[in-house]
C-alpha cells in the first residue's frame, strides 16, 4: 500500500493516470477531462496498490475544507477480485478520520461503498453519460 501527497514521482504519476484512463475512458468507453488539476493539490492524498505490472488499485482523497471527498477508485481488471479496493477505502478512512465525506459512486457500486457507512442522498445523476449518486459518510454529525 502506497500513500503520498502531491509529490509524485514522474512513473508513479504516469501509472496511475494510465489506469484511470484504461479504465475509466478506455473500458467503460467514457470519453471525459481526466485531468481535472486536483492530482497536485498540496492536500490530496493518493492512495494505490502496486503489483508486478504496475498500479493495480488506486483512487484519492480530497480535501474540501469542511469535508473530505473520495474519488477516482479504481481497480485494474486483472487485479479485480482481491479486495485491493476495499483496501484502499480502509485506508482513506483513516485519513478522514472522524469527518465527514462524500463521494460520487457509480449506482451499481452503493453496496460496496455501503459496507463503509456510505449513505445515498439525493437523486440518481448521470455523469459523463454514466448514472452516479452522491453517497456521504457523516461522521461528524453522529459524533457531537
Amino acid at each position: 500500500m502506497n500513500v503520498t501527497g502531491p509529490g509524485l514521482t514522474t512513473s508513479q504519476l504516469y501509472d496511475l493516470l494510465r489506469l484511470r484512463v484504461d479504465v475509466f475512458v478506455v473500458e467503460q468507453n467514457c470519453p471525459y477531462p481526466e485531468l481535472d488539476g486536483r492530482d497536485l493539490l498540496p492536500t490530496t492524498r493518493h492512495l494505490w496498490s502496486a503489483g508486478e505490472q504496475g498500479i493495480e488499485s488506486y483512487l484519492r482523497v480530497l480535501d474540501e475544507g469542511e469535508h473530505y471527498r473520495i474519488g477516482r477508485v479504481v481497480t485494474a481488471e486483472r487485479a479485480r477480485g482481491r479486495g485491493l479496493a476495499a483496501q484502499l477505502m480502509t485506508e482513506a478512512l483513516e485519513i478522514v478520520g472522524d469527518a465527514d465525506s462524500v463521494l460520487d459512486a457509480q449506482t451499481y457500486a452503493q453496496g460496496f461503498y455501503a459496507k463503509f457507512g456510505y449513505v445515498p442522498e439525493g437523486a440518481e445523476f448521470l455523469e459523463d453519460g454514466i448514472p452516479h449518486i452522491r453517497m456521504w459518510r457523516r461522521v461528524a454529525a453522529r459524533t457531537r
